[in-house]
């Protein structure tokens, strides 16, 4: 098989590369390319590194000092005085002018006031951005303190910050104290555990606390001084990186696009139009043009996250995999993916601009155009290859080792790991939302590369959405990418009424460029059969995942806004309460909470089963209160989790700083009982509310209310327990809520359809305590 794949190891697409050049151009070429990538490299890195100043402020300074020196103003003798006095302390040469003295001396003086200035703005933005108090007020009762220190913040923070201009103010993210943490612990555990084994937690938390958790939470504080962050490299490397776990269902998620509501129905310009977006915004993020998010416009957060979400990928090991990036001048094509057949398509022009949407249009036709004309002549094992990356971590790593390191297959794997993305053109559409999210979270076990950073696929009909890789970045930052794709398309006119792509200004010209390239694997038989297995296993695991994504249009934040309960919150308890309808029980809950308002920061847990949610429940259920006490103790168990949840962005959670501890413990050969058995109790509810409207940041005066109707269902992921389910939501409108609840059909007491319907009887009867008068007040 070997060599009869090698005699036909040719491109498919048979046309004339007119990007090829001779090596001379092609030397020319790729230095222009590293000259304007330097470029914007060292701007980039003089602009962060003065920032919250200006070089603007040293020219100014220096301007200023020289015109008191030669003009000697009476209204500002004092200072005139003082900078002679500084010049003339100043070793020149006797004989030179005094002009070129006071040139050399008012910049020499503008230089050290300069970094002054810089320094003291830097370190004072940290100390303001290290105060809290405004994530503990009501929005509408801001305190004078909060007023006078957000004042503070923006003049003290300038102007105009490119992406990382923010970073080195950041503050790092503090060591919560022991005994707090191993308090709130015991609080969480509560409503779990019987009396005896809460008993048991208890000692051993005495036991801890006494021992060796003082020395392993010293050690977490020196981490903290001289590390940007004292848990997130190591969550990266062991959460993620060191899982043995397939990627697909069990790491990997998935987005979706609009609800109800495409654009175009024609595949080839819904790809174009959308892979053309997110590569100009993937140019902003190169360039550092894209604008810093900010919380209620006024507290930077970390952006860090940005860098790595395209020409990324996760290269399987044995133990651990590694996390490789690629910069612009590796990173400048594109894999599309079509009927298992893999193609190569150059996304940038002799002269380094972007492909125009028009032209990706057409060459993605062709991409299915010889495609679909030569899977015939291709086995399905070749077309299956992409299944290998959907094996157990250390399966896939051997594999790739034993037949990916030489010959045609390494020059390929080095193709698909340095492209931008990977482009899946489906060739079915799905029945149903649901079945879509499947695709996009799985597909069919041999078509998502699922070590790359993202896939973006797009059915026949129009419909797309994305296959996003976890250990690089946290959903929010691919939300933003995705979001300002999504939005772009609803706010302006993309397409014409045939469904096609806006054609490109009559002005406009694409210089030469390359067209599609077909890759071509050398499959032995061996590896063959490896692919045939790993379809089988892949194809058992997408059958047993079950996933509902439905929409709650009863009401949405709206009520709950007007009902002073957090919407959050109220959904965290509406799940408590499904939960315990559904089992009887209440279970260990995972609400994932950003922690980017620390350097590197990623996420927290909150646990969101509390006393008071369990309390709550169970007066639902017993039934016997009246309206208004069951409305109290709703609230009592909301602010509660508000509390939680501002602890966990505030860095004073419980669960990162455990995580820590054990691998201080495990790093020092300690063996805590105590921690083994937190870290290892399950997450039966691992939930997470999506993140939504943070395009503001690209067009701050943007209203999408008229846009409602074509708003996005969000994104959703596997369950983490296999006896428990996943349940991602997004709240788009005031109106409605999208749930999306996963979970395994092979689990007896588990069924996705049956927690989804019980969940929304639960909101509706947490709805039913809002009477008119409370709304009102």
């Amino acid at each position: 098989m070997a060599e009869a794949r090698s005699a036909v190891a040719t491109p498919r697409v048979q046309r004339k590369d007119l990007g090829t050049t001779d090596s001379f151009e092609d030397l020319v070429k790729s230095y222009r390319q590293m000259i304007i990538r330097n470029y914007f490299r060292f701007r980039n890195s003089i602009r962060n590194g003065v920032w919250p100043t200006s070089t603007n402020n040293l020219g100014v300074a220096c301007a200023f000092s020289v015109y008191l020196l030669e003009y000697e103003p009476a209204s500002a003798q004092s200072i005139t005085a003082y900078l002679k006095e500084a010049v003339q302390a100043l070793p020149f040469p006797k004989k030179t002018p005094r002009w070129l003295a006071n040139i050399l001396g008012s910049m020499g003086i503008s230089f050290i006031f300069f970094i002054t200035l810089m320094k003291v703005r830097q370190y004072l933005l940290r100390i303001l951005l290290a105060y809290r108090g405004w994530m503990y007020e009501n929005v509408r009762e801001v305190s004078l303190k909060t007023k006078l220190w957000g004042l503070t913040v923006k003049f003290v923070s300038g102007y105009q910050p490119s992406l990382y201009s923010c970073q080195r103010s950041l503050p790092r993210m503090p060591v919560p104290p022991l005994d707090e943490t191993l308090s709130k612990l015991l609080d969480s555990l509560k409503p779990l555990c019987s009396e005896e084994e809460f008993k048991e937690y208890a000692k051993q938390a005495n036991d801890f606390e006494s021992s060796i958790g003082p020395r392993l939470q010293r050690l977490l504080y020196l981490k903290s001084w001289w590390a940007p962050n004292y848990v997130s490299d190591w969550w990266e490397k062991y959460v993620y990186l060191m899982s043995r776990c397939p990627l697909l269902i069990n790491s990997n998620y998935y987005a979706l696009d609009h609800y109800k509501w495409t654009p175009t129905n024609k595949q080839v310009s819904r790809a174009a139009n959308v892979v053309h977006s997110i590569l100009n915004i993937k140019r902003q993020i190169d360039r550092e043009e894209l604008p810093p998010l900010l919380l209620r416009n006024t507290i930077p957060i970390c952006m860090a996250q940005y860098e790595r979400l395209f020409s990324t990928v996760r290269v399987p090991g044995e133990e651990i995999d590694e996390l490789l990036h690629f910069d612009s001048v590796e990173s400048r094509h594109i894999v599309v993916w079509r009927q298992g057949l893999f193609y190569q398509q150059s996304i940038y022009d002799e002269k380094n601009q972007i492909l125009s949407v028009a032209l990706l249009e057409k060459l993605f036709q062709e991409i299915i155009d010889d495609a679909d004309k030569h899977k015939e002549s291709v086995s399905e094992s070749e077309r299956s290859v992409a299944s290998l990356t959907g094996l157990p971590r250390t399966d896939w790593a051997r594999f790739r080792k034993e037949y990916f390191t030489s010959g045609i297959n390494k020059d390929n794997m080095d193709l698909i790991d340095k492209a931008v993305l990977l482009v899946i053109l489906f060739d079915k559409c799905p029945e149903n939302i649901s079945s879509k999210g499947k695709a996009l979270l799985h597909s069919d076990g041999r078509t998502l590369w699922s070590d790359k950073s993202v896939n973006i696929c797009f059915f026949p009909d129009g419909q797309c959405g994305l296959n996003v890789e976890h250990s690089m970045a946290d959903a929010p930052a691919m939300g933003h990418v995705w979001e300002y794709a999504m939005t772009m398309e609803v706010i302006e006119k993309r397409y014409l009424d045939n469904g096609q792509v806006m054609p490109p200004p009559k002005f406009f010209k694409q210089s030469n460029y390359s067209y599609p390239r077909r890759i071509i694997w050398d499959i032995t038989d061996a590896l063959e059969k490896e692919i045939n297995k790993a379809v089988v296993f892949n194809q058992k695991n997408n059958d047993d995942l079950d996933l509902e994504i439905v929409n709650h249009n009863k009401f949405g934040k709206g009520i709950m806004k007007k009902a002073r309960v957090s919407p959050d919150a109220f959904i965290q308890i509406a799940l408590q309460l499904a939960y315990y309808r559904h089992s009887g029980r209440f279970c260990q809950t995972y609400e994932a909470s950003a922690t980017r308002l620390y350097q590197n920061g990623r996420t927290e847990t909150v646990r969101s089963c509390t006393e008071d949610a369990a309390t709550f429940v169970r007066a639902m259920v017993n039934g016997k209160l009246p309206k208004e006490e069951l409305l109290k103790l709703l609230r009592a168990a909301g602010n509660h989790h508000q509390k939680l949840y501002r602890d966990a962005m505030n860095g004073l959670g419980i669960d990162r700083h455990l995580f820590a501890l054990y691998i201080v413990s495990k790093g020092l050969g300690y063996e805590s009982q105590f921690l083994e058995s937190i870290i290892r109790r399950q997450w039966t509810l691992s939930t997470s509310q999506q993140p939504q409207q943070q395009i503001q940041a690209n067009i701050p005066d943007i209203n999408l209310e008229p846009f409602r109707t074509m708003c996005s269902p969000g994104g959703g992921f596997g369950p983490v327990s296999d006896e428990g389910y996943g349940v991602s939501y997004m709240l788009p409108t005031e109106y409605n809520i999208f749930f999306h609840v996963s979970s395994k059909k092979s689990c007896s007491t588990t069924d996705s359809r049956k927690f989804a319907d019980i969940l929304f009887k639960s909101m509706d009867d947490m709805r039913l305590l809002f009477d008119n008068s409370t709304l009102e007040s």
